[in-house]
């Protein structure tokens, strides 16, 4: 387990407030919120914004955090013995009140345009026969981004230089494919701030349930099918950026030293 500390703590808020205000941002101006609307709604837009942002907060400020921006990707981290358990509970408070401030500000610059969307909150869509049918589709998505994190950021033999490009490519997707359903949350923090702030709590515990049993079978699936045997639970290999490069360092002095005759 990597050692957490208060600049982690606050790289967790920072990101996730960033990345809830872009996404609510994104939803404000681009899907639609009447069946009398003059333009429909874009989840091509939104999708790929939801992808560039999280490849760029991953970038920037996973280095110092590890990039988790979303409950459910630390609830399985702390699964997984990534991180403790003391520091899952803080990183998850800190994006709970990243998911509100970045919804206060998303009404702070579009008062009167996120009204109608109570400034990006989730909701089911009539297309779905109810909130279990809501679950279930943000349980699948939930399933396909945590497994993505899984599979390319702890997998001590994955390339993790293409891992904030797999994870935010899978969100982007799952928006594409499932937010004309649910709004697309697979998110905790992303569902509780705009629905705090707009005050739209209808059919929460959806948005709650179905993304964390999906985030509880991806680590399954990774733990005991993709990982098994090989990849045992223990400490966690090398990731903070200063240690690669310590280790790349080693590797060269180790080549470019002279052999003795």
């Amino acid at each position: 387990m990597q050692d957490r500390g208060l600049a982690a703590y606050i790289a967790e808020l920072i990101g996730t407030m960033l990345l809830v205000f872009a996404i609510c941002t994104v939803v404000t101006l681009f899907v639609a919120t009447s069946p009398t609307a003059q333009t429909g709604s874009d989840f091509a837009v939104v999708g790929l914004v939801h992808a560039f942002v999280l490849f760029g907060l991953i970038i920037t400020l996973g280095v110092v955090s590890g990039g988790h921006f979303n409950p459910l990707v630390t609830l399985a981290a702390a699964v997984l013995r990534r991180i403790d358990p003391i520091d899952a509970l803080v990183y998850i408070l800190a994006q709970l009140s990243g998911g509100v401030l970045g919804a206060l500000l998303v009404k702070a610059f579009l008062l009167d345009e996120g009204r109608a969307s109570h400034y990006g909150a989730l909701s089911i869509s009539p297309l779905l026969s109810g909130a279990v049918a809501g679950a279930c589709i943000e349980g699948i998505g939930t399933f396909l981004l945590v497994l993505a994190v899984c599979t390319v950021a702890f997998n001590p033999r994955a390339r993790k230089e293409w891992a904030p490009f797999a994870i935010g490519c899978t969100l982007g997707l799952d928006i594409m494919i499932f937010g004309p359903l649910t709004g697309g949350g697979f998110n905790i923090a992303r569902w509780f701030g705009p629905a705090l702030i707009g005050n739209e709590f209808t059919n929460s515990w959806a948005y709650i349930v179905g993304p964390i049993v999906g985030s509880l079978l991806a680590v399954a699936l990774y733990r005991f099918v993709i990982a098994g045997s090989q990849y045992a639970l223990g400490p966690e290999p090398p990731t903070e950026a200063g240690e690669v490069i310590e280790n790349v360092a080693a590797d060269v002095e180790t080549v470019a030293r002279p052999r003795r005759k």
